[in-house]
């Protein structure tokens, strides 16, 4: 059994955290959340993309009580991410947010933290300890520790705070922007804790650098059988998150309701154009008519139907023509031009 099968359930609106193999994805709104109309465009498009849950940043009292119009406007649950003023995590779950994140460090004084867990505990709202390597506390930060160790120490210190007063309806976040660093800090929190984790590398970059820094940490996790939440951090793409994070977990083996697009990257033999935007047009496709086939494009017949033989469909290129071909086996040939629309044709017979 994999570890985040024996995770602790946790419940955050309608839907369940933990205790299962199935990792549920999330992102985090860039629009000020007092902007309650486009924060519900982004975030049901998020959901349709695949979003489980979205989380939103609470800077303000006007951002707390936002929270009760978005959540009229969408069908996923919504986390409000607090900073310092733990009267606005009290705000917040009070206008409905169905999960928050903290991190205690900046919370303030234990008292100001009770009154957030006993606010929480009225509304049966989970709280996520998120610990980050920027804002772990002074005696930490100069300890004769690794950091990953700084990090799973200043985690447990928080959740034996909270367990101390009753609560444990608790989500644990270590995150760190160095990949080694979160990976060897999720291994060790995993081994000493049963909560829920959220996984993810935080302040990871923006497009294909975050991409590559965040899966060079969180597939090795992912294997090992950790995290039961994930977010791919892309600086201002939150639409980008959400379909990196389901492209991960699919070609992990833990999101089944997609489609797979196997394409070479091309070469000299290549008699043909536009590869690479014919492989966009088909991935859009399969995606749009809920396909959830394997879809090979090659650029040459050279390795193309023996690359692609796995695939339910395929197609490769030969002097501006197309074969296409099904399981390995060739069943026409058409013209560049006409390719695209042949290969929908014999999608759209699965």
């Amino acid at each position: 059994m994999k570890i985040r099968e024996k995770t602790r359930k946790i419940t955050i609106g309608n839907i369940t955290i933990g205790g299962q193999d199935k990792i549920l994805i999330q992102s985090m709104c860039d629009i000020k959340t007092s902007n309650v109309l486009e924060v519900a465009k982004q975030i049901n498009e998020c959901a349709s993309l695949g979003a489980d849950l979205m989380r939103v940043s609470i800077l303000d009292e006007e951002d707390a009580l936002a929270i009760k119009e978005i959540k009229k406007l969408i069908n996923i649950p919504l986390v409000a991410d607090i900073h310092f003023d733990y009267k606005l995590g009290i705000l917040s779950i009070e206008n409905g947010a169905d999960k928050i994140r903290i991190n205690p460090g900046n919370i303030g004084d234990d008292q100001k933290l009770l009154e957030i867990i006993n606010t929480a505990k009225k509304y049966n709202v989970p709280i996520r300890i998120g610990v980050n390597k920027g804002s772990l506390e002074k005696d930490l930060i100069n300890a004769n520790l690794s950091e990953e160790e700084k990090l799973v120490s200043s985690a447990l210190k928080y959740i034996e705070k909270f367990e101390k007063y009753d609560f444990r309806n608790l989500v644990i976040s270590v995150k760190a922007s160095n990949p080694l660093v979160t990976l060897n800090a999720y291994r060790l929190i995993s081994s000493k804790t049963d909560y829920p984790l959220h996984i993810g590398v935080t302040e990871s970059g923006y497009d294909e650098i975050g991409i590559i820094r965040s899966v060079s940490a969180l597939s090795p996790l992912i294997l090992d059988g950790i995290g039961d939440t994930i977010r791919i951090s892309l600086t201002h793409n939150p639409q980008k998150e959400i379909k990196t994070c389901v492209r991960l977990l699919h070609d992990l083996g833990l999101y089944p309701n997609y489609p797979t697009i196997i394409s070479c990257p091309t070469c000299g033999r290549c008699q043909v154009t536009n590869t690479a935007k014919i492989a966009d047009q088909v991935l859009n496709y399969l995606i749009e008519h809920k396909k959830y086939i394997t879809v090979a494009i090659m650029g040459c017949i050279v390795n193309g139907v023996g690359e692609g033989k796995a695939a339910d469909l395929g197609i490769a290129g030969g002097n501006n023509s197309f074969i296409i071909f099904k399981k390995g086996n060739i069943i026409k040939t058409v013209n560049q031009s006409e390719a695209l629309e042949a290969l929908f044709e014999e999608i759209n017979k699965f």
